[in-house]
């Protein structure tokens, strides 16, 4: 049974720096895209950036360009959204999702907090 759970949430100050985690277990990791979304209250999910098993990876957000990376660990099976100068529009929930390229099924985690704030 397929898993995704992230970590490494939490508190930080405006300008700070967060590395959210994603652990993917129970099925083949080459074969999924994984990505992370956020949502923070009262607005719908944004794709924040994916990641595929040949090495690419996007960023979809124009604010997020240049201080957010995605990376994928392919002997762990994990991949990290590496957040840099975070502002308070940064802070939501943020979640990863498996999506499986042969059968096209998601999978997603329970998510993890992060707020910025002074």
């Amino acid at each position: 049974q397929i898993q995704v759970v992230e970590s490494g949430g939490g508190l930080v100050q405006p300008g700070g720096s967060l590395r959210l985690s994603c652990v993917f277990s129970g099925g083949t990791f080459s074969r999924h895209v994984m990505r992370w979304y956020r949502q923070a209250s009262g607005k719908e999910r944004e794709l924040v950036a994916a990641s595929t098993d040949g090495g690419g990876s996007t960023i979809y957000v124009d604010s997020m360009k240049g201080r957010f990376t995605i990376s994928r660990d392919h002997v762990n099976h994990v991949v990290h959204l590496q957040m840099n100068s975070l502002t308070p529009e940064d802070t939501a929930m943020y979640y990863c999702e498996a999506y499986d390229l042969w059968s096209r099924s998601t999978y997603w985690g329970q998510g993890t907090q992060v707020i910025v704030s002074s």
